[in-house]
């Protein structure tokens, strides 16, 4: 624990310049949060699909690739009709893992990153957090962030899309769903709308009482088919706008 505190410590003096620029709103903070620092999940399907994904990543041609999912499991499980249908010309790659977390993210991409320059970055994460690391919205939003600002560093120029987290459970009333919501408002603070972007494709998920069904969550968290569907068509209007389409 001890090491990991002066490594987030080290990660603060550090911080380079543009750091200011991304995420004002969630500055950096000594000692750093565990979510805010890269750390592998401690969960063999998780290092499993790691090193399958980094095994598979000089084969993919990511210097080409225009358009770049980030995330969990609800990114690594796309409908694979729908994502063709919306993104299939568009040369994306899914950067999805099973049960991921913000840490995990940012354990993880360094390696996957490469020689990545793309347009857009869709980025959804942090609802592993609050159910298995009970993670604060204040730290998980600055997990976000940190991944935000390094893929900044690599590509100055991608312009990322941070996608609220998804509605999950039956209602509003459920307590999961509540610090998600939170987290989202404070994570929406990071887009300049320049070269970060927010978006709440969530209201989209849900009747207008907030209730989330099976009909778009099979067991109210992963998404149905339908529930991609409204997923994709919800974020579409932004990703063309982004890619310049």
């Amino acid at each position: 624990m001890r090491s990991l505190l002066l490594a987030a410590a080290a990660m603060v003096v550090a911080a380079p310049a543009w750091a200011a620029g991304d995420c004002p709103a969630i500055p950096r903070r000594n000692p750093m949060p565990s979510e805010a620092v890269g750390a592998p999940v401690d969960v063999q399907l998780w290092r499993d699909q790691v090193a399958a994904l980094d095994a598979k990543v000089p084969s993919l041609g990511l210097a080409t690739k225009q358009l770049v999912f980030i995330g969990d499991s609800i990114t690594a499980g796309w409908d694979p009709g729908i994502f063709s249908q919306f993104y299939g010309t568009r040369s994306p790659v899914l950067l999805g893992v099973i049960g991921d977390v913000t840490q995990g993210v940012l354990e993880r991409l360094p390696r996957e990153w490469s020689a990545m320059r793309p347009k857009v970055v869709v980025l959804l994460i942090g609802t592993n957090n609050t159910q298995w690391t009970n993670s604060t919205p204040e730290n998980l939003s600055l997990g976000v962030a940190e991944i935000v600002r390094f893929i900044h560093t690599k590509s100055p120029s991608t312009k990322v899309l941070i996608v609220g987290i998804l509605p999950r459970g039956a209602g509003p009333w459920e307590p999961l769903r509540t610090v998600n919501t939170k987290t989202n408002e404070l994570i929406a603070k990071c887009a300049d709308n320049q070269t970060t972007f927010y978006i709440d494709v969530g209201r989209n998920l849900v009747n207008a009482s907030g209730q989330l069904s099976n009909e778009v969550s099979f067991d109210l968290l992963h998404l149905t088919p339908v529930g991609y569907a409204l997923y994709a068509s919800a974020l579409e209007p932004e990703i063309k706008k982004l890619m310049g389409d």
